[in-house]
Parts: structure tokens; sequence; C-alpha cells
């Protein structure tokens, strides 16, 4: 578990590498210009961030997520166990996450390479999930075929709400709303079988 202080230092990195990247372009910045505007020395940088794109792609949550799906009632499908566990992880998720988040997806959306990094990252989150519901019984393929299709759900959602104009969304769209909106495109239709 993080310490209160370690918290701090990961979100005071954050916060001046966003406002870094939007005043200069991610290109421009170095981790040499983000350490030296967060007051901290680039080893102190690289104790958080790996590199300097992990500060846009890398996801706390996944381990939040993977335990919120391991909550969810064994006898659900598992689409459904990681549907409901992305909505459960969506609970311990502050609000205030939704302005960070935003600036967060606004610079990968713009930038190929860093969808590359969301790609890895995605996978990262999809191998966690995956061995959680494996470890409960879940066949493999199936873990896999549930995990993917809810995060290619939630990933493109994400990358859409980094341009309003291409989705119906307005500034107003927080990141609880536009996570439950991609979920339920998985949900079967009244009628359907599921």
């Amino acid at each position: 578990m993080a310490t209160p202080k370690t918290l701090r230092t990961r979100a005071r990195i954050l916060d001046v590498a966003l406002d870094l990247f939007e005043r200069q372009g991610y290109d421009a910045t170095t981790v040499s210009q983000i350490a030296e505007a967060a007051g901290i020395t680039q080893m102190t940088f690289f104790r958080h961030f790996p590199t300097k794109d992990a500060v846009l792609v890398t996801d706390p949550y996944d381990p939040l997520i993977a335990e919120a799906v391991g909550t969810q009632p064994l006898g659900l499908p598992p689409l459904q166990r990681v549907r409901g566990g992305f909505l459960s992880a969506l609970a311990g998720i502050a609000a205030v996450e939704d302005a960070t988040a935003r600036r967060r997806v606004a610079i990968v959306a713009r930038h190929p390479s860093l969808r590359a990094a969301v790609a890895t990252s995605t996978q990262d989150t999809q191998d966690a999930i995956v061995e959680r519901l494996a470890a409960d019984g879940t066949p493999r393929l199936d873990a896999v075929i549930a995990t993917a299709a809810v995060l290619a759900a939630v990933t493109a959602a994400l990358l859409s709400w980094a341009d309003p104009d291409s989705v119906a969304l307005d500034d107003s769209t927080s990141l609880e709303d536009l996570v439950r909106h991609a979920l339920d495109q998985l949900t079967p239709a009244t009628g359907e079988r599921p």
C-alpha cells in the first residue's frame, strides 16, 4: 500500500506533467523538465513512473478492478462478472478523477505512439482480470474473451471522450457515465438471449 507521501508525490508529478504536455506538447516535454517543475529528481520520477508515457497510460486501478471482478457472484457468466466488476470499481474512483482522466485521455488520443502504449497497458489490465477469473475456475478462453470485450468497449469510449465532437458527449459527461454507457452496450437488449 502506498504511503500518503508517495501518493502526493505521484499526484504532483502527474499534475505537473499534464500541465507541461498541454502547454508545450507531449513530444517537446522531457522527464527532466517534469522532474524540475515538480521539485523532484529524475530518479524520483522514475520510481513513480518507469517511462514518460507511463504518466499518461498507467492505470492505477488494475488491482481495484481485478479485485472487484473477483467479488462478483461466481454463478454469473464471465462477461457479466467483468462488467459488474468494472461498475463496482467505479464506486472507488473519486469524482475528482474525471478532470485528470479527461486530460490524460485527450493527450493520448492525439498521439499515435501513446495509443500503442495504451494497448500495452490494456493488456496488463486484461491479464490481471483474466488471472482473477481463472483463479475462480473460469475457463481461461472464456475469461480472455469476456475481459477483452469489456476492455475494448471501455477503451473505445475513453478515446471518444477526448473528442466530444465525434460522439454525443458533452463536458458534463463524467468518467462513471462514460464507462457505464460503454458497458451498457454489452448488455443484451430486452428479448435477446443473454
